[in-house]
Parts: structure tokens; C-alpha cells; sequence
């Protein structure tokens, strides 16, 4: 058997699946995941669904069911270019701690120390548009409170609240056009904060404005950040702010439910993702590959390393992959943008983490670390059991369908060993 930081072709990743069995999966039980796929596929429900399963770094499981583009009959390939939305955000803290182990910042400094437009903060207590009231803030919001979304800031797509208001009024959403990170970052530091940093979870704008603080750390481009440290170094050559020209044909549309199936959204030839973006989104702006996916979250369940290359310090991808929380994120606020419940599901630098299998009623161990995209895309990355697995589809919103729930269950029933 090949270990997968060898594969570095797009080729021998799709041509060499493992013996399930001396990976200790059983390949009947793990052919219950194509079937599950199909059926989606076949109920009108998922254009297409792509499953990858690693266990010690070696391929137990690679499949996918249905059309990029069913019009087309395009048949989905592991080099197809997907839009993996919030799944940017563990990469972009992976950059981010790179600096953190050069004692660059600390987690507990002000965020006001690299951006000063958030130096005075205030809180909202009630009311909306002129009439609404706030306080100064008891403290500053903090770099590891971004890192949690425990910084009192929110998105204006998600929140039908007055805050969520000033955020759509005032445009403060870092979608591609033609603004910058920076740009949108000010308007961000003169909204309210929803809370008191630090004391509740909010999933928010929070991995966007870190990484607009990372480029003033770095002194460069978020980009040119994620290229330097991340994409570089572990071989992610298809991951990036925009789908340059020549690879446009292997992008794919964006589809969104609509009843009980779909209906088509985003083309690809005409996707706001195309080209060079003004706006580099820590928090949902890169498309990229299955298999480059995997080297980013291979390297995360390797300590920091993916071949000859560390990318990270062991120790500190452990402190990433810790409950920052007190407790759980359910008792900590809403989580209504998931299809999975938040119960015994704390998180960490960038990613959940699974505290207790029997309150989050899902298979797994402890420590796991996961997040998905809002196109239904998702990974989990499992330390104790050395699997890393991922599923690409390209569907909105990402609770349409339970997924990532399904996915675990057939996952972990059929691992016998």
C-alpha cells in the first residue's frame, strides 16, 4: 500500500484505492456509503457526492455518484474545482498559528494591537436603527476569541436580529467583488458587538477579520500568505482565491435546494469565484480539490508534517484541536446554520471538536476535529482512530440535508478493526 503523501498526482489518487480490510474497514459495510450517495443522487436531492476515507495516511475509500453538471452528464473527478466556502477557515488558522509559533501575537492580545479600528469596541443591549442603545465593552476582543467565534461579532446573512440589520444594511459581508478584506474589516469594527467578547458563540464574520489581521502581521496578501505557508508547502496546487482562466473548465456550478430537491444557482462560467478577487475571504473565499483538501487535513492529523514538510509544531496543533470553550457550543448559543446539533460539540482553533459521542448522539472519538462548507461539503479529522475523511458536493444551503451525520454513521460502521 501507497501512503497518500505520495500521491502527489491527481492520477495515482484516483487509481489507488487500498485493501479496506487490512485498513481494518469491512468493504461490504463500507459500500453501504455509494449506496447512500446514489440514493441522494437518484431522489433529485445532491447533483453529485464524492467520498474520500484515510486511515493511517492510506486510501480505504474513494468513490463518487451523480454529475457536476447533470445537464452536461459531466461525471464528477477528483480534479474537479469545488467552492469549499467555510472550509477555508481551518486553513486560514492554520496560517495564522504559523505566526503564532513565531511569538508574533499571543492568543489573549487585542485584536486592536494589529487592527486599531476595533479599539474601542461597544455591545448592543436593545432597541434598533437610531434608537438602539449600547455600552463600552468590559474587555477587547481578543485573537483567540476570532479563532472561536466567541467575539461578538455575527454574519447579516444568518442573524434577523437588529445587528444583523446594521451588518446587510451597511454591507458588511466579505463576499467576492471588488472590495478588499481591509475595506469591509473597518466597516465590520464600527458595528456593535452582538455580546460580550468571550461570553457566548456566534458563528460570524470572525475568520474574515482574522485573516485581514493576519495580513497586517505578514505585511502581504492573505493570499500570497496561504501560498507561501500552506499551499506551497503541502503540494495544494489546485486551492486558491479565484479559479484562474485555465483551469475554468474543471470548475463546477453550485446548485441550491428548492422543496424536496434542486434547482440550479451558480454556473460556473459565470461564477463571482472566477479570476483574481479583490476579496481574499479567510472565511469562505477559496475553492480547490478533494485530494488537496486531504493534504491540509493530513497534515493536521499528522501533528504538522505531510512528507518531508512540517508545517505546523505538534504541540500546537494539539492546543488547535482543544475545546477553547467552557462547555459545549449548544450552551453557548445558536446554531442554527448546521444541520448537526451543537450538543457535546465543543470548539477549537478553527474547527469543532467532538467532547462526548453520547450528547452529540453521532459515532466517533473524542477530540475529533471537523467543520464544513454552506455547500454542503464537510471533513473530520480523527487522531485517535488516524482516519481524515472528506465529502465534496456542491449544494445550499448546508443544512438541507443531514450529510455530515449520515456520513459518520456509515463511517464508523464499518470500521472492524
Amino acid at each position: 500500500m501507497t501512503a497518500f503523501a505520495e500521491h502527489r498526482s491527481l492520477a495515482a489518487f484516483a487509481n489507488q484505492a487500498d485493501n479496506p480490510r487490512a485498513l481494518g474497514f469491512d468493504a461490504a459495510r463500507l459500500a453501504r456509503i455509494g449506496d447512500w450517495m446514489q440514493a441522494y443522487v437518484d431522489a433529485g436531492k445532491l447533483p453529485y457526492a464524492m467520498t474520500a476515507i484515510l486511515r493511517g495516511g492510506e486510501i480505504a475509500y474513494l468513490d463518487a455518484r451523480g454529475h457536476t453538471d447533470p445537464v452536461s452528464g459531466q461525471a464528477p473527478a477528483v480534479d474537479h474545482l469545488a467552492r469549499i466556502y467555510s472550509m477555508t477557515k481551518p486553513i486560514v488558522t492554520a496560517a495564522a498559528m504559523t505566526y503564532y509559533e513565531e511569538a508574533r501575537f499571543q492568543l489573549e492580545d487585542p485584536i486592536s494591537r494589529f487592527l486599531p479600528e476595533f479599539s474601542e469596541p461597544r455591545v448592543y443591549i436593545s432597541g434598533e436603527g437610531d434608537g438602539m442603545i449600547t455600552r463600552p465593552a468590559e474587555g477587547q476582543i481578543t485573537i483567540r476569541q476570532l479563532m472561536t467565534h466567541t467575539a461578538g461579532l455575527t454574519y447579516g446573512f444568518f442573524d434577523p436580529g437588529p445587528i444583523g440589520a446594521i451588518y446587510r444594511r451597511n454591507n458588511v459581508n466579505f463576499f467576492p467583488g471588488s472590495e478588499t478584506v481591509a475595506e469591509v474589516t473597518r466597516r465590520a469594527a464600527a458595528v456593535p458587538l452582538l455580546f460580550e467578547p468571550g461570553s457566548q458563540w456566534t458563528y460570524s464574520i470572525a475568520t474574515d477579520v482574522l485573516g485581514r489581521l493576519v495580513e497586517v502581521v505578514a505585511g502581504k496578501p492573505l493570499g500570497a500568505v496561504l501560498q507561501e505557508r500552506i499551499f506551497e508547502p503541502l503540494d495544494m496546487a489546485d486551492t486558491s482565491f479565484g479559479v484562474p482562466e485555465e483551469k475554468v473548465a474543471r470548475f463546477v456550478p453550485c446548485y441550491e435546494k428548492s422543496g424536496q430537491g434542486m434547482k440550479r444557482g451558480e454556473e460556473a462560467a459565470t461564477s463571482k469565484f472566477l479570476g483574481h478577487q479583490a476579496m481574499e475571504s479567510g472565511g469562505g473565499g477559496l475553492t480547490g480539490t478533494l485530494p488537496d483538501y486531504l493534504r491540509f487535513m493530513e497534515m493536521m492529523r499528522r501533528g504538522g508534517t505531510f512528507g518531508a514538510d512540517r508545517i505546523l509544531g505538534r504541540k500546537t496543533v494539539d492546543l488547535m484541536m482543544s475545546n477553547h470553550l467552557p462547555g459545549d457550543i449548544a450552551s453557548m448559543g445558536q446554531s442554527s446554520f448546521s444541520e448537526m446539533p451543537m450538543v457535546g460539540i465543543g470548539f477549537g482553533l478553527g474547527g469543532s471538536v467532538l467532547l462526548d459521542t453520547a450528547a452529540a448522539q453521532i459515532p466517533g472519538s473524542p477530540g475529533e476535529f471537523a467543520w464544513g462548507g454552506v455547500a454542503s461539503t464537510g471533513f473530520w479529522i480523527d487522531r485517535a482512530e488516524e482516519i481524515s475523511a472528506v465529502f465534496f458536493t456542491q449544494l445550499t444551503p448546508s443544512s438541507a440535508w443531514p450529510l455530515r451525520r449520515e456520513l459518520r454513521v456509515l463511517a464508523y460502521q464499518s470500521l472492524v478493526d
